[in-house]
C-alpha cells in the first residue's frame, strides 16, 4: 500500500488540513445547521476520495538509472546528511573506489523542519547542508578521492531519484546515524531505496559520537 504521509512535511500538512476541515464544519454549523451539514457532506466526499486514492495498491517498480559517462568507469552515488563528514563513510568510499576509474557524487539532502518546509523557508537548511558538504568534499580530497557534490531534495529518496536521473550510478552508498538515533532508519529510507532502485545499495553506519571520543 502506498503511504500518503511519506515525510514530516506531509504529516504536518495533513494535520493542518484536518484542523481546517473541522473548523469549516464548526463555523458553518454555528451559522446554520443545514449549512453545516452541507459543508460536512462536501468536505467528507473530498476526503474520502483522497483516502481511496492514497490506499491504491501499486506494484513495486524498480527504477533503473540511465548510464552516463565511460562504460568502464565506476559511478558511485553517496547520500548523507549530518554523517557526511564521518570517517567510517570516507573509509567505505575508499574501499569501493580502490583500483577503479571512479566518479563519485555526494548528495546532501537539505533537511528542514515541517514548519519551515510548509512555509517554503528552505534557505537556512540549504546553507547548513552546503557547509557540511564542502567540508566533506575537502576531507575526501585529502584522502585522495576526487568527488563532486550537490544539495538534494529534503526527502532523501527523492534526492536519490533526482541524482540517478542526471548522474546515473552503479551503486548507492547511504550513510546514517546508528539505529535509535537515525531519523532515516526510522522512516525506512534504506529499505525504501532497495525497493525503489535497481542498483546495489550499501548502508554505512556512522557513529559521530564514537569518532569524537576516539579523537579525544
Amino acid at each position: 500500500m502506498k503511504n500518503p504521509l511519506r515525510s514530516e512535511a506531509e504529516a504536518f500538512r495533513f494535520l493542518l488540513g484536518a484542523a481546517v476541515y473541522f473548523g469549516l464544519i464548526a463555523i458553518a454549523g454555528v451559522l446554520n445547521p443545514w449549512a453545516g451539514l452541507a459543508v460536512f457532506v462536501v468536505l467528507s466526499a473530498g476526503v474520502l476520495g483522497w483516502w481511496l486514492r492514497a490506499r491504491r495498491v501499486e506494484a513495486p517498480q524498480l527504477a533503473t538509472p540511465v548510464r552516463h559517462g565511460n562504460p568502464d568507469e565506476l559511478r558511485i552515488l553517496v547520500i548523507a546528511n549530518e554523517t557526511v563528514g564521518g570517517s567510517a563513510l570516507r573509509e567505505r568510499i575508499q574501499e569501493h573506489t580502490a583500483g577503479h576509474s571512479t566518479q563519485v557524487l555526494v548528495v546532501t539532502p537539505a533537511l528542514n523542519s515541517p514548519v519551515r518546509t510548509f512555509t517554503s523557508d528552505v534557505d537556512r537548511a540549504r546553507e547548513q547542508a552546503q557547509g557540511r558538504l564542502e567540508a566533506s568534499l575537502a576531507q575526501l580530497s585529502e584522502a585522495g578521492i576526487e568527488a563532486r557534490g550537490e544539495i538534494g531534495d529534503g526527502d532523501p529518496l527523492q534526492a536519490m531519484e533526482d541524482a540517478l536521473r542526471t548522474f546515473g550510478a552503479d551503486e548507492i552508498i547511504i550513510s546514517t546515524h546508528p539505529e535509535g538515533r537515525s531519523h532515516w532508519l526510522e522512516r525506512g529510507v534504506v529499505s525504501g531505496a532497495r525497493e525503489r532502485f535497481a542498483v546495489p545499495i550499501t548502508h554505512v553506519v556512522v557513529d559521530l559520537e564514537a569518532e569524537r571520543e576516539e579523537v579525544r
